[in-house]
């Protein structure tokens, strides 16, 4: 007798066109999904007669509405789940922006792997749309300033005029004076929470048991949840929570459902040991975890007359999160103790190479809730608890008002998106 096995289960994740709409079995963009675990199911409410009887038995008990919910569990990798992202975010991923070229510019090491960028040109930068939290690289240096192109740079404060930064390779810049004509130009591309113009997408789930040749369709699906786990050691964590309306079961005559579909990504995991984390414009090298939770305040009301619920429908994007770090100074404390608004960018790569693959997290308007401290015979440990905020003083993305952030809560960028 075949039993089910895990490693043969294959799970597919694609987009629909409308609600109410299972996506076509041939679609191109239907995709293998990478996974820790997958637990999406059928659920039903369910109702137990109360009738008080003779026989002092229960007589009756009844399905009801039902729903398709539950976790994807994965771990963290570039071009593995930016369709979900850009749907809790309510906008499609948008290639980043591009700086110049640039006649004359200047380059000049601060220490260790962070420099600045100087422009001799009238507004530049912040008016290409440049933001504190992007990450590009550098192309058109000549002679000894060569070695500042094809690598990672990370923003970490910007001007009109000026750019300041990490390569994230961690080696040095090529300092070199004005004259070159370079261009910035930010890799893959971006999603965040928008002003106006939300999106709303639906997606269509299979859990195909291909060993028994069993298969179960999810569909009116969104995701609702989600989880970024970033611990000192480890590989980095993505759990996902979906929501969905409806379930379709096929047997071994019309399983698999979907009879095209794309290979699952093959990008590396990323850890947060490669990469970096920016506070308030400077490199932080002592925290010891970070986390971001993410919700969509997704509702769903059932109705009388059907066991399928008619909608899924959003609230507001509310982003939350924790970070851990030694007890070096009263920094970071302070941020509580004063309530000052703090801006949080990270972003982690799959390797040491210089042009890695990378995905980055920025948060332009932070507040933190609390400054908890450990206690014993080792280093102290402070954990700060924190939620973003909409960025309600920064101006447009590009332009004569752009500001050095985002008119966001959260943004993120994917290097492997093109």
């Amino acid at each position: 007798m075949a039993i089910a096995s895990g490693i043969s289960k294959k799970v597919v994740l694609a987009p629909q066109a409308t609600q109410g709409t299972v996506a076509v079995s041939d679609l191109a963009t239907a995709q293998y999904m990478r996974r820790v675990t997958s637990g999406v199911e059928l659920t039903k409410e369910t109702y137990q007669s109360n009738e008080i009887r003779t026989d002092q038995q229960t007589s009756d008990f009844r399905h009801g509405v039902r729903s398709s919910d539950g976790p994807i569990n994965g771990e963290l990798s570039p071009g593995t789940y930016d369709l979900l992202m850009a749907a809790i975010l309510r906008k499609d991923f948008v290639a980043a922006p591009v700086a110049g070229p640039e006649s004359d510019i200047a380059c000049a090491v601060v220490s260790g792997a962070s420099a600045t960028f100087t422009s001799a040109a009238t507004g530049t930068f912040l008016q290409d749309g440049i933001k504190v939290g992007d990450v590009g690289r550098w192309s058109g240096w000549t002679t000894t300033g060569a070695d500042n192109n094809d690598r990672n740079f990370f923003v970490t404060a910007v001007t009109d005029l000026i750019m300041t930064g990490i390569f994230l390779d961690g080696d040095a810049a090529a300092a070199k004076i004005a004259g070159d004509a370079a261009t910035f130009t930010g890799v893959g591309q971006k999603t965040w929470i928008p002003e106006t113009g939300h999106t709303e997408n639906w997606f269509t789930m299979e859990h195909n048991y291909s060993d028994i040749d069993v298969s179960e369709v999810f569909y009116d699906m969104k995701p609702s949840t989600m989880a970024i786990g970033l611990p000192p050691t480890g590989i980095s964590s993505l759990d996902v929570g979906m929501m969905g309306l409806n379930f379709n079961a096929l047997d071994s005559a019309s399983s698999p459902y979907f009879t095209a579909v794309l290979d699952a990504s093959t990008t590396g995991v990323v850890a947060a040991v490669n990469g970096a984390i920016i506070i308030e414009g400077t490199q932080v090298a002592v925290l010891t975890g970070l986390s971001l939770d993410i919700t969509g305040n997704m509702t769903s009301e059932p109705v009388v007359g059907s066991n399928v619920k008619p909608n899924i429908c959003p609230g507001r994007v509310g982003v939350t999160g924790s970070f851990s770090a030694f007890l070096e100074d009263e920094t970071l404390r302070d941020y509580f103790v004063d309530e000052t608004e703090i801006t949080i960018a990270a972003v982690f790569t799959t390797s040491n190479e210089s042009d890695a693959d990378f995905i980055s997290f920025t948060l332009p308007r932070v507040k933190l809730s609390g400054s908890s401290k450990d206690d014993g015979e080792k280093c102290i440990i402070q954990t700060m608890p924190f939620t973003a905020l909409f960025d309600i003083n920064a101006g447009a993305e590009t332009g004569a008002t752009a500001t050095d952030t985002l008119a966001t809560t959260i943004s993120i960028q994917d290097s492997t998106l093109s």
